[in-house]
């Protein structure tokens, strides 16, 4: 069974999150050839002041 982790930085609505979730699993459907009952998509929030890319904190972005 495939499960998919995508790390992201909080703040999206509910909305967003559930629309990312749907089109992962879909993706992995069509990708993989399972059934969406198999599909585990995890989103993993982290806080703006939490993670940084090259080094500056997405807070400070």
């Amino acid at each position: 069974m495939p499960e998919v982790l995508v790390h992201m930085v909080e703040g999206r609505t509910p909305e967003q999150k559930k629309m990312l979730l749907q089109k992962t699993t879909q993706a992995v459907v069509e990708s993989l050839g399972v059934r969406p009952e198999q599909v585990t998509v995890q989103i993993v929030e982290a806080k703006a002041d939490s993670k940084a890319k090259g080094g500056i904190l997405f807070s400070e972005r």
